[in-house]
């Protein structure tokens, strides 16, 4: 069995992210899915997310091709990479936090993950950055 990991924060859950999990999901056989802790989505973005921890969870385990979702540790964002030992880590596009030390992580623990980046959807308007920016007058 091969074993998909993917990161993020999903909140506002949209067409992009839709699209950038069934990216991740063809890669393997099981798709893990990593939510952001409420209190590092603060330091990192220094905004809270519009939705909880819990709730986002929630909208992820609601998803059939998600076969697990887990929520990120508070302290080391890679801890949960050595408990599942995924294959295959596929990072969105724009995906740049933690990702720089993320290959000498996986070399010093002696995991054999590949990384993989996903392509964009519609980058310039599936972001929940402009979503909430911009609220109902979404654009084609």
């Amino acid at each position: 069995m091969k074993k998909i990991m993917v990161f993020g924060t999903f909140d506002i859950f949209h067409y992009g992210h839709l699209q950038l999990l069934k990216q991740a999901k063809k890669l393997g056989d099981h798709l893990t899915v990593v939510i952001a802790r409420d209190e590092n989505v603060i330091k990192i973005k220094k905004i809270k997310p519009y939705h909880t921890e819990k709730e986002r969870m929630e909208i992820m385990e609601s998803l059939k091709m998600i076969d697990s979702a887990i929520l990120g540790d508070k302290k080391d964002v890679y801890k949960v990479i050595k408990q599942e030992k995924p294959d295959v880590i596929a990072l969105g596009y724009d995906q740049n936090v933690f990702v720089d030390k993320l290959e000498n992580y996986l070399k010093k623990e002696k995991i054999n993950s590949i990384i993989v980046r996903l392509k964009p959807y519609k980058e310039k308007r599936l972001k929940s950055r402009l979503i909430k920016i911009s609220g109902n007058n979404i654009q084609n």
